[in-house]
């Protein structure tokens, strides 16, 4: 069954499955179809997300185990809603005992002979035998008289792991060589890891569910809930993250009986999501820039950038401008964080080269350098090749000859550069089968998709900033404005050929919400105004202790986050732009803190965005708030009328402020279920944007056939002075969605004036207010004369 609309729900020990049961009369008042469910495996202790597991086995006790869930299940379907599960077949956790994570415990106390041993990417080889284990605070000659026995097993502050047979009595420093482990210093883990992790998380070992073995021993329990009516469709972490995506999710769609499933594939740019994948869709973000990008202003865009090199003064590299920064970023997270991935592909391109003689005499250094070289250079997540498979278009394009071309000139000797095209091939699958070769194809596309993950997302997303609501997951901050005609293209091609995809403006992922962006978006429309009020805060601030900030870089994220939270809260604005900080690695970071760095951020939001100029900043966000009210109603319409299965994150229906993780987990309050007949007349968003969602979804509900995989997307097109201002469209011949975009710009320009728009033949309600009809050509300032979107409906 394909849903209708989804609700997130991040459920955690605060918020169990009982929490999420009382929740269900409300979010059935609400229309959506199905809940959607955060992992619910079983996970570390205290973890407030679940994407640790530590066993495929058993529903999550710390959520009401098996039995919570199948109530919940129960309560829904009481109500008339299904389960979607999201689940996380790329990695567990390395957890603290290991012994909780069973299959890693063995694999630990029996080495390579374990049954467990084909669980996980673990290069034996690199590590002398041993998998090393980065958990010690210190070198370990300064951490040996905190290591002892006890229990029949090794011990080191809370953490416990198993010791090889035979090996109990021995002398420490001998039965810690003796070990199919090696306990090693924390910051080892950048070039000696030898295991394959999450991204640069080693607490997230990864999984082999290429395996046929290990997919049925991880899937068995969701499938059992599938089979069983607990859930009905799933949401697939980090695809990009597995061997070979589309074969597992082949798999996946066999053993699950075609369920509806979406993926949390980044698309970047014009790429397209695989054709071939047995899915409904991605789980939205590519929907989320095209909303986001209507109610970005490209001319007002250009002042702020001028606005932010100006006040900012970056470096050209560091912040300066998008692609040198994008560059850089990649650069020192491949050569850095990712130091160890870029030496196992070097190791076994250079075992493929020793055993056939048309490729010897490659030096490592060679290798590594064209390793390197290349993984920067791939414009997506990463290429989808098999070794020995023809190279699909989609990894010609991610490995293009142009590509190579310019990895080629990092080789002062011609002759060199011929490493390049070795490595290409490996990465294309071009150089045959063999273990290596099919190890080197998989782990290239999988690092790919790690470094740009790190490189763009955490790190040239916290640089380049001129306008930070454009620095979300899944965005383009170098250029993020869309046009009217692009995104009625992207909707005729999901109308066309992934009807029933996912689609979002919150996540659990976001960095910012959709309302703190919407809010954000409005100074792309006034770069004056917003130049205006920084110099006033900027002088504000400077009169108080500590109001001065550490960095203007800082300062110009500091207050345009304070903006779009409308009024500061010091506690969540401190957290969030200590984070961004240390995501952006400019003066401090996760992994070399600069403690006086970071406590003069404290203080400067402190004394400055949450200090005496908050008032200015609350005074300031109250002159945007009838431009603000245009973007949160416009962007909450679109992606609730668009084609594709809207996902609602929790809290989102009202007005939902929220930063970067963890503020946007927090559990969230649940109100009364919503009464039949629902007031649209006041015009204030904690009323009008409940109001308007459940129109909405409620109207989904009724009529699946108008938005489900038969439905039709049709342009609208404006005529007049202000047409680019309006954005509508119809479903199916019987929903009308028109929304106003850029009202900032379009009030300065004075409003609609003649500007029209026709509608398809027939007589029109307006859903939002039935006692509104329209007919043929309708003026736009009387459509929008009560508030800047419409739904209409067919008479």
């Amino acid at each position: 069954m394909t849903p209708t609309a989804t609700y997130r729900l991040q459920l955690q020990p605060e918020f169990p499955f009982s929490a999420a049961a009382e929740a269900v009369p409300y979010l059935a008042s609400l229309g959506v179809s199905h809940l959607h469910l955060s992992p619910v495996l079983e996970a570390v202790p205290g973890s407030s997300h679940g994407y640790d597991v530590v066993d495929h086995t058993r529903v999550r006790e710390e959520l009401g185990g098996e039995e919570g869930l199948r109530a919940l299940s129960r309560t829904a379907r009481g109500h008339g809603l299904g389960l979607v599960l999201d689940i996380v077949p790329n990695h567990m956790a390395v957890p603290v005992p290991a012994r909780l994570n069973r299959p890693l415990w063995e694999v630990l106390r029996q080495g390579p002979h374990s049954p467990y041993a084909d669980w996980f990417d673990i290069d034996w080889e690199a590590g002398g035998g041993q998998v090393m284990l980065p958990v010690l605070a210190a070198r370990i000659g300064e951490e040996l008289d905190k290591l002892y026995v006890d229990g029949g097993v090794l011990r080191y502050a809370d953490h416990e792991f198993p010791l090889r047979s035979g090996t109990a009595n021995l002398p420490l420093p001998d039965l810690l060589d003796a070990q199919w482990y090696r306990l090693a210093w924390w910051r080892l883990a950048r070039t000696e890891l030898n295991y394959r992790r999450f991204f640069t998380i080693s607490d997230l070992i990864g999984v082999r569910v290429e395996d046929p073995a290990v997919f049925r021993a991880t899937h068995a329990k969701i499938l059992e809930l599938l089979r069983d009516g607990v859930a009905d469709g799933l949401r697939i972490d980090h695809p990009d993250g597995l061997a070979d995506p589309e074969t597992y999710l082949r798999r996946l769609n066999e053993e699950s009986g075609g369920r509806w499933t979406v993926v949390e594939k980044i698309l970047s740019g014009p790429e397209r999501l695989p054709a071939g994948w047995p899915v409904a869709g991605t789980t939205g973000y590519d929907a989320l820039r095209h909303i986001d990008g209507l109610f970005t202003d490209p001319e007002g865009l250009a002042g702020l950038v001028a606005l932010f090199r100006d006040f900012a003064a970056p470096a050209g590299d560091r912040g300066g401008y998008w692609e040198a920064t994008a560059r850089r970023a990649a650069y020192r997270v491949v050569t850095h964080e990712l130091a160890a991935e870029v030496g196992f592909l070097t190791r076994a391109a250079a075992r493929i080269c020793a055993a056939d003689p048309a490729l010897r005499d490659h030096a490592p250094w060679a290798l590594r350098t064209a390793v390197r070289e290349l993984l920067v250079r791939v414009p997506v997540y990463r290429p989808y090749t098999t070794a020995g498979s023809p190279s699909p278009d989609t990894g010609e394009a991610a490995l293009s000859e142009e590509s190579a071309r310019r990895a080629r000139e990092a080789f002062p000797v011609p002759e060199e550069a011929g490493a390049v095209d070795v490595v290409r091939d490996l990465a294309l699958g071009r150089r045959g089968t063999g273990p290596d070769q099919t190890a080197f194809c998989a782990r290239f596309a999988q690092t790919s998709s790690a470094l740009r993950a790190k490189s763009l997302e955490d790190t040239a997303f916290y640089r380049y900033t001129p306008l930070v609501s454009a620095a979300e997951v899944g965005g383009e901050p170098g250029n993020p404005t869309v046009t009217p005609q692009e995104f009625h293209a992207f909707c005729s091609h999901l109308a066309r050929d992934w009807p029933a995809t996912g689609t979002v403006l919150s996540t659990h992922d976001t960095k910012r919400s959709a309302d703190v962006r919407a809010r954000i978006a409005v100074l792309s429309e006034c770069p004056d105004r917003w130049s205006e009020f920084l110099a006033k805060v900027t002088q504000e601030a400077a009169r108080v202790e500590g109001g001065r900030a550490p960095d203007p870089q800082l300062a110009w994220v500091a207050w345009q986050t304070a903006v779009g939270f409308g009024s500061p809260d010091r506690d969540r604005l401190v957290a969030a732009l200590l984070k961004a900080a240390r995501e952006a690695a400019l003066h401090t970071s996760w992994t070399e803190a600069d403690p006086v760095y970071e406590r003069a951020v404290a203080a400067f939001v402190e004394a400055g965005p949450a200090g005496p100029p908050s008032d200015s900043v609350a005074r300031f966000a109250r002159e945007l708030d009838p431009y603000v009210r245009a973007n949160v109603l416009g962007t909450t319409l679109l992606q609730l009328t668009m084609p594709g299965v809207p996902d609602l994150y929790q809290g989102s229906e009202r007005e939902y402020l929220a930063l970067v993780d963890p503020d946007n987990r927090r559990p969230v309050h649940f109100p009364d279920p919503l009464p039949e007949r629902l007031d649209l007349s006041r015009p204030d968003l904690s009323d009008e944007k409940p109001a308007l969602t459940a129109t909405a979804l409620r109207l989904r509900r009724r009529h699946p056939e108008l938005f489900g995989e038969s439905a039709t997307y049709a342009p609208l097109l404006a005529e007049g002075p202000a047409a680019d201002h309006c954005l509508a469209f119809c479903r199916s011949g019987e929903v009308v969605t028109a929304v106003t975009r850029l009202s900032l710009r379009l009030a300065e320009a004075g409003g609609w004036r003649d500007t029209v728009l026709e509608l398809p033949t027939g007589r029109w309600s307006d859903l939002l207010a039935p006692e509104r009809e329209f007919e043929g050509v309708i003026a736009l300032a009387g459509l929008f004369e009560e508030r800047p979107v419409a739904l209409l409906g067919r008479i």
